[in-house]
């Protein structure tokens, strides 16, 4: 039952599914070992909203906005809708006008508007802009729904790309010369592990010198009543000292010290708003984010409604009902937001840490690729 393959990559969620993709753009043969018989991971709980603004200035910024380019690329060949495209981060408080301001002054803010309320509503009538300072517009963005996307991907990767799945197999040994699973040997002449929040498996060995942890998030999906459509997606207030690309900045210091006197609760739940549509009209919104090194299964009520709060002051919703709640799970630490480290040639570990998965796997991959 043994197999060869030039490269064999374990995990199928999107990292692996992006280096399963680059890979294969090389025209080498692919295997994918996945322990579960399809994705159930962190990459089909999240927005499946691929974010370039506001990423962390330099690398994380650039992978962002090659991932964005080649998602345009690939969905429409995998047949992989994009449900809608941009940004608008809403400033609620006067001192998140200057944060907007001076990010949209750097590299980064480029084609990006800051605009009044009024505008804002004009071009986006589901904002909520009552009692708002300003808007920023980036029209970077796409967002495709994570849950169809991910099982779509690796269904193109297969028929299209002759990529091999081995699904519902853990890999028991890795190394430089392929893997073991339960039921078979894997021969390869490169492997990479791309293990997701599973930091104790295979992959644990190469990492235990790497300050890793997992995090925690809640997300809702509800209808909005009466419906609306949103033409993008939505991010507030909080979004801008959470995300590094706004944090880094020093005019989001004050706005940080503002928000930690008015909204202690939110920011000790790690609560930022990101609002997205699904073609059926429902709203993807979060999150939360909660660190341990094996984070608590059982989510919080009062949590939710702190999210659900957000959502009404940035989007002009009347009344949500929820459709369904889910917790998600990722790696964070290791001082960048991805890890990748090579302990002897042929074998590669490859962990996103940041939960930018979805915003820069693409990149990464080419990455892993082009340095040998």
């Amino acid at each position: 039952m043994n197999a060869k393959f030039d490269v064999v990559i374990t995990g199928a969620g999107i990292v692996g599914l992006a280096h399963a993709w680059a890979a294969a753009e090389r025209g080498l043969s692919v295997a994918v070992v996945e322990r579960d018989a399809r994705a159930v991971g962190a990459s089909i709980r999240n927005f499946g909203f691929v974010t370039v603004t506001g990423q962390r200035a330099g690398e994380t910024w650039h992978r962002a906005r090659r991932s964005r380019d080649i998602w345009a690329q690939v969905a429409p060949l995998a047949q992989i809708p994009i449900a809608h495209r941009g940004l608008w981060v809403l400033a609620r408080h006067e001192l998140a006008v200057p944060v907007l301001e001076a990010f949209a002054a750097t590299e980064m803010g480029a084609e990006c508007e800051v605009v009044s309320p009024g505008e804002a509503a004009e071009r986006a009538p589901w904002l909520n802009v009552r009692g708002a300072q300003a808007a920023l517009w980036s029209p970077h963005e796409l967002r495709v729904e994570s849950r169809e996307a991910i099982p779509r991907l690796a269904a193109w990767l297969a028929e299209a790309r002759g990529v091999h799945f081995f699904w519902s197999e853990s890999v028991l040994e890795a190394g430089p010369r392929g893997v073991r699973t339960a039921r078979r040997r894997i021969e390869a002449g490169r492997v990479v592990l791309c293990p997701g929040s599973d930091l104790t498996g295979v992959a644990g060995p190469y990492l235990a010198d790497r300050p890793l942890a997992l995090t925690r998030l809640q997300m809702l999906r509800v209808r909005p009543l009466p419906a609306l459509r949103l033409g993008s997606a939505v991010m507030s207030d909080l979004s801008l000292i959470r995300y590094a690309g706004y944090a880094a900045l020093p005019e989001a210091a004050a706005l940080r010290a503002h928000l930690e006197a008015e909204e202690p609760e939110s920011l000790a739940a790690g609560i930022h708003l990101i609002a997205v549509q699904s073609a059926d009209g429902t709203l993807v919104v979060g999150d939360s984010h909660h660190d341990d090194a094996a984070p608590w299964p059982f989510a919080s009520e009062t949590v939710d409604r702190w999210i659900l709060r957000h959502l009404r002051e940035a989007v002009a919703v009347e009344d949500v009902e929820v459709i369904e709640r889910w917790t998600g799970v990722y790696p964070i630490g290791g001082g960048r937001d991805a890890v990748r480290v090579t302990p002897e040639r042929g074998l590669d570990v490859v962990v996103v840490t940041s939960g930018t998965g979805a915003s820069t796997a693409f990149a990464l991959a080419e990455e892993t690729f082009a340095d040998g």
